[in-house]
């Protein structure tokens, strides 16, 4: 069962949340019961309920995956949701992530530039020039590594779009996937010893808020990735 969702900072406009691992971010439509961030809003702000343009996702402008950790912003009124919105679609918040992937990247430091959609009914698969993908939509990540091991290595990564998946998807592109992924690792690859989980944690966030403020949100690894972490060589 995940941790409960921590609270990092609040003001009357938003609020930015801590969120597990193992907890989805929304419910995919309005028969799925799983629990999920939306849930816990709208149990713990009611008025939230009604902020945004779906109401499967109130008060949401952007989302983790489910076995992704770390932090969200969320609107808490519907001004504050169309001010949220408009800075993601000019890319003016900032997200970076932690990600320790297989083996290491050719280039200690690089940005990925290739557009994502589908194949099929697959929800995303990167394939550059493949006349197959359907939905394509441009899709651009930079990563920077931290630390080598000796079989992984530590990276942050910064998405400047919004794709879903598009950090794992971009990450096995260039043949480092993030440790512990099922969907996207490489099934010869054996995970760190303890990992039970994606090594993917949103640690760091920042943004001008609604009244001007500029904003700065970091968090720590979950315990249980820094210990994997402390195990390896």
């Amino acid at each position: 069962m995940p941790e409960k969702i921590e609270t990092v900072y609040e003001d009357k406009n938003i609020l930015v949340i801590n969120k597990p691992s193992g907890l989805i971010t929304h419910p995919k439509n309005s028969e799925d019961k799983q629990k999920s961030v939306t849930g816990w809003l709208v149990e713990k702000y009611p008025e939230i309920k009604t902020v945004g343009e779906d109401p499967l996702r109130p008060g949401l402008v952007h989302r983790l995956d489910k076995d992704t950790s770390g932090l969200l912003v969320i609107a808490k009124t519907q001004d504050s949701f169309l001010y949220l919105k408009n800075l993601f679609q000019e890319r003016k918040i900032q997200k970076f992530y932690l990600a320790l992937v297989s083996g290491r990247p050719k280039e200690s430091k690089g940005i990925i530039d290739a557009p994502m959609g589908r194949i099929g009914m697959k929800r995303t698969t990167q394939v550059r020039g493949n006349k197959k993908l359907k939905d394509k939509k441009e899709a651009v990540t930079e990563y920077d590594t931290i630390k080598n091991f000796r079989d992984f290595t530590l990276l942050e990564v910064s998405p400047h779009t919004g794709r879903t998946h598009q950090i794992r998807v971009h990450l096995k592109s260039i043949g480092n996937p993030v440790a512990g992924d099922p969907l996207y690792g490489r099934k010869k690859d054996e995970a760190p010893e303890g990992l039970d989980r994606l090594f993917l944690h949103a640690y760091k966030l920042q943004f001008t808020s609604p009244d001007g403020k500029a904003l700065t949100f970091e968090t720590d690894l979950p315990d249980e990735l820094q210990k994997v972490l402390n195990m390896l060589k």
